[in-house]
């Protein structure tokens, strides 16, 4: 039999093609090369257009992320509405299984930072239409998987995996003299989220100010806003953003109790925002952003991970890449009861008090957001030992986000497809869904 050929259209280099597109089908191509061929390449670069039939016609699977980039008025574009359709059915014409991938939830809540565009975009409409009309869709959790099927039966839980071979999924601790290392880490559209958890973590950390600390990754300055005329709203350029106009201050804040954890030398260092300023032996320590290769590595600078996210339909369509992150790095976590991370997550505070000792983390319920942050974080201090033996439960509980795991079942789902017997399709997404 010949070999499967795939052909992987990346959204992007960074980001969220490493875990959807890139990665995968590197695996993919290494642990199953006499079955399959990968090709990976950039719409509009390397020399590849949607013109060249006898290329794509070679095909046997294409994978995208959202939608297929083309050139449009010699700039590279994502393809929407009638020129999707275009793209979709010539491939579909040449015989090819068209396998789009869903990370994220298509509409963002009101207090996200690319809500109005998004909206106004109308990009959420368009990602409906796509999944109407390709032939299978990818996703990360049975909870999305069962939203997107509304839309498309034919949906699959591919789960985001990690590869621990890579350096910056090793556990590699750092040595500290503090006691308690507590951190977070994340992007820059959970300032929300934050919220649920910063007052009761910073009276915890105002109470322990001597040998525990928290650390915030991810630390970020750079970026442009917008110049709107004060009179008219209407946008006239951009300019570059002050480090006091960046979330990340705002996140740092909380964090600090507005500051007022730390000493006065140390807030102005702070405030210079150089980016020599870490603060390794403060209560409070601040690291700069790392590259999508390297950001994981951060988790070994602390003890404790925090997950706290809004209940809101975002939220709940989200990866539970968090949990699978603090797992493999064998992070004690403390999570919002909702959503993803209700799919893995086994509370360990149980009623009346007792400890679970078999669970593999603390989950904290929307109504108790004002203070159970904080008792955990209590918990975990005055019970150190129970710090290890969740992040070694966490770690048995992701085994199956091993990146070998997943391409497995990547692979089987790809043949069963090219072979196109209905009821071994069907068989499979069964299978693949109930895991």
């Amino acid at each position: 039999m010949s070999k499967i050929k795939v052909l992987v259209v990346p959204s992007d280099r960074s980001g969220v093609s490493k875990f959807r597109s890139i990665d995968p089908h590197l695996k993919l191509q290494e642990l199953f090369n006499d079955d399959f061929f990968v090709e990976i390449v950039t719409a509009g670069t390397d020399g590849f257009n949607w013109d060249d039939d006898s290329f794509l016609k070679s095909f046997d699977v294409v994978h995208f992320h959202k939608t297929l980039p083309h050139i449009k008025n010699g700039r590279l574009t994502p393809a929407y509405g009638e020129e999707a359709k275009i793209l979709f059915n010539k491939l579909k014409k040449h015989g090819v299984k068209l396998v789009m991938d869903l990370d994220d939830y298509w509409m963002v809540t009101p207090d996200h930072p690319g809500y109005r565009t998004l909206k106004n975009s109308g990009m959420d409409r368009d990602i409906i239409e796509n999944l109407k009309m390709v032939d299978y869709v990818t996703t990360t959790t049975p909870i999305y998987a069962d939203k997107i099927s509304r839309y498309n039966k034919n949906v699959v839980v591919l789960p985001n995996a990690v590869d621990p071979s890579e350096d910056q999924f090793k556990h590699k601790l750092e040595d500290t003299d503090k006691k308690m290392r507590v951190g977070w880490l994340g992007g820059s559209s959970h300032l929300e989220d934050l919220r649920l958890a910063s007052p009761s973590v910073s009276r915890f950390l105002g109470n322990h100010k001597e040998d525990t600390q928290f650390v915030l990754c991810g630390f970020d300055t750079r970026g442009n806003i917008p110049v709107r005329d004060p009179k008219t709203g209407v946008v006239n350029g951009s300019r570059k953003i002050k480090p006091e106009e960046t979330v990340w201050y705002d996140y740092e804040k909380l964090f600090t109790s507005n500051y007022t954890n730390i000493t006065n030398d140390y807030k102005k260092e702070l405030l210079k925002f150089d980016d020599m300023t870490e603060g390794k032996s403060e209560n409070y320590r601040r690291v700069w952003t790392k590259p999508i290769t390297t950001y994981a590595s951060n988790y070994n600078l602390f003890d404790v991970s925090l997950a706290p996210v809004k209940e809101h339909m975002f939220n709940q369509m989200k990866s539970q890449l968090k949990v699978i992150e603090s797992g493999f790095h064998k992070k004690a976590l403390i999570a919002s009861d909702f959503g993803p991370y209700q799919i893995d997550l086994v509370n360990a505070y149980e009623r009346g008090g007792k400890i679970n000792d078999k669970a593999n983390s603390f989950l904290v319920p929307k109504t108790k957001n004002h203070k159970d942050w904080g008792k955990y974080l209590r918990l975990l201090y005055e019970n150190p030992d129970l710090i290890v033996t969740l992040g070694e439960n966490l770690y048995e509980s992701v085994q199956k986000y091993h990146i070998d795991v997943v391409t497995k079942n990547r692979s089987e789902f790809y043949k069963t497809i090219v072979n196109d017997k209905e009821k071994e399709v069907e068989q499979i997404i069964e299978e693949l869904n109930a895991v």
